[in-house]
Formats: C-alpha cells, sequence, structure tokens
C-alpha cells in the first residue's frame, strides 16, 4: 500500500488522494487530516497529531482487551474442566450408587442427568453434549457478529451495552473519549466542522453516539448549537456537554473537547481497574458455588451409603 501511495505522489497525486484509495490501511479520519494539513502547509504537526491520536487510541483498545483477558480465560478454563468432570468422574460415581442401591438426592440424580447429556448417554453416540457446550460458544460469537451487521441489531446491542452494570459505564466512557478526541483533532487540524462531526460519526463505532452526532450536524447546518442536540440525546454526562457549551462561546471547541478526551482517558483507566476488581471475586464466587455443587451432590449418597453400612454393621 506504502509503495503504490508513493507511485501515485510521484505520479502528481495528493498524499490524501493517495491514501483515500487504500481505506483499509488509511481510514477518513487519515486522509481528512492530510488534506487539512495540505491546504494549511502544515503537514508535518498534522502528521505529528494524528501520530498521537493514534497511540492513544490504540492504548485505550488495550487496556480494555487486557481486562477481559484474565475473566475470558478462567471462564474457558473453567468450562473444561467442569465438562471433563461430567463427562469421566461422575460416570464413576454413578455406576457405585448403582452397584449400591442407593437412594439418590434429587440434586445428584439431577447432576447425573446433566452427566448423561454431557457425555451422549441418552441420545446416541452420534451426539455429544459436552461437545456442544465447547461449540455452543463460537456458535454464539459469531451469531452475534452477524446480528451486529444488521443496521437494527447494531442498534439494539449497542443499546442494551449501556444497560450492563459497570460495562456500560465503561462503555460510555471509551466512546465519549473517542468521539471527542476525533472531533478535536479533527477540528484542530482545520477541517470544517461539518465535515469533521460527520468523520466524527462515522468513526465514533456506536450507534446511538452516531444518531447522536447526527443530530449535532444538523443542527449545527441550521444554524443551531452544538451542545443542544447532545444534551437531549443524554448519551454523555452534563459536564461533557457543558464544556462543549463553553467551547462554543469561547471559540475553543478543540481545545475544550481534548480535555474532555484526557479526563476520560483518565476515567476509563479507573473504570478498567474497577471492573478487574469486580470480576475477580465474582468469578471466584461463580466457581466456587459450581464446585460446591458438585461435591455436594456427590457426596449426599456416600454419606447415605456409609450410614446405611454402620446401621447393617450393627
Amino acid at each position: 500500500m506504502l509503495q503504490e501511495v508513493c507511485e501515485d505522489v510521484e505520479g502528481g497525486t495528493s498524499l490524501s488522494e493517495s491514501m483515500a484509495k487504500h481505506p483499509r490501511a488509511f481510514d477518513r479520519l487519515y486522509s481528512k487530516m492530510v488534506a487539512a494539513g495540505e491546504v494549511g502547509g502544515v503537514l508535518d504537526i498534522i502528521l505529528q497529531r494524528l501520530a498521537e491520536f493514534m497511540e492513544k487510541s490504540q492504548s485505550l483498545k488495550r487496556k480494555i482487551k487486557s481486562a477481559m483477558i484474565y475473566p475470558s480465560a478462567v471462564v474457558i478454563i473453567a468450562v473444561l474442566i467442569v465438562t471433563f468432570i461430567m463427562w469421566f468422574i461422575i460416570p464413576k460415581f454413578e455406576e457405585i450408587f448403582r452397584d449400591f442401591g442407593v437412594q439418590l438426592p434429587i440434586l445428584t440424580r439431577v447432576l447425573i442427568n446433566f452427566s448423561n447429556w454431557v457425555a451422549g448417554k441418552n441420545v446416541g453416540q452420534w451426539y455429544y453434549g459436552g461437545l456442544v457446550l465447547l461449540v455452543a460458544p463460537i456458535f454464539i460469537y459469531f451469531g452475534f457478529k452477524l446480528i451486529r451487521k444488521t443496521p437494527p441489531g447494531r442498534a439494539a446491542t449497542d443499546t442494551a451495552v449501556f444497560w450492563i452494570p459497570v460495562v456500560g459505564d465503561l462503555v460510555r466512557k471509551s466512546v465519549t473519549a473517542r468521539f471527542t478526541r476525533t472531533l478535536g483533532t479533527l477540528i484542530s487540524a482545520g477541517v470544517p466542522i461539518l465535515e469533521a462531526i460527520l468523520i466524527t460519526r462515522d468513526t465514533s463505532g456506536n450507534h446511538v453516539f452516531e444518531k447522536a452526532l447526527g443530530n449535532v450536524h444538523d443542527s449545527i447546518r441550521e444554524g443551531e448549537s452544538f451542545a443542544g442536540p447532545l444534551r437531549e440525546a443524554k448519551v454523555c454526562d452534563a459536564i461533557v456537554v457543558n464544556m462543549i457549551d463553553v467551547g462554543e462561546e469561547t471559540g475553543d471547541m478543540d481545545v475544550m473537547l481534548l480535555k474532555v478526551a484526557d479526563n476520560y482517558d483518565e476515567e476509563v483507566d479507573v473504570a478498567v481497574g474497577g471492573l478487574i476488581k469486580l470480576i475477580e471475586p465474582l468469578l471466584i464466587v461463580f466457581l466456587g458455588v459450581i464446585v460446591g455443587g458438585i461435591v455436594v451432590a456427590m457426596f449426599l449418597p456416600l454419606v447415605a451409603m456409609i450410614e446405611s453400612l454402620q446401621g447393617g454393621g450393627v
């Protein structure tokens, strides 16, 4: 791609137009900021700002992804271990209980039935419940991706995620940080406000914010304010809207937007740390309940067996 950009520039095409031919590597944000730098004769400054913007955006993405590695790994390992127990360990206990003719408690019967489903004993060798448990997350993941590709599905999932405790607040703050930094960087680069809002809308990554920024674009085009429709949409905290309102009045919109972005980057760091601290005890309790339930279900019949043997001995 860089070789083709180089050849296009040598052939007389502008750098921004050459980059626009390769949207996978250089999105609209790249090409529009470079175009603004070419027109203003400050291409070196614009490229430096673009580099800083991309570094901070990537840093935010890495923090969010790193926060999900630990819980994801724990859940996957827990599923594998429980599947192994259901497939190989529980059937051994079932044979022991059957040989001794023990009356099984309801909890033990439920666990054994689930184990039989996992091992596929009740429905033939062609079907294995354990395989379903392992494959189901893959189908769920790709099903979710397909739903996200449709406009109604994307709108529904983007709206629903805001209602998830802790996670919704984290997503809202990260999207706010992204859109304010993108818009502030574009305005400071000299991109016209209406075009900057459209670029920001298309790169926000969230349908709720896209709709709000579309309303802002229409409002400004009709001569109204930026802060009004953003306040009505209620997608941002009041402090964000108020700072943008002050930026409009003072003519320092880009400065205010970048300050908001810096502030929300810090808040995302705090939220990620809080999410990790919340997830760890929840996972411990969740795994404890599963393991404790399996242990209790298996030992209740054993206690009954011991008591019956002792009674028989007396």
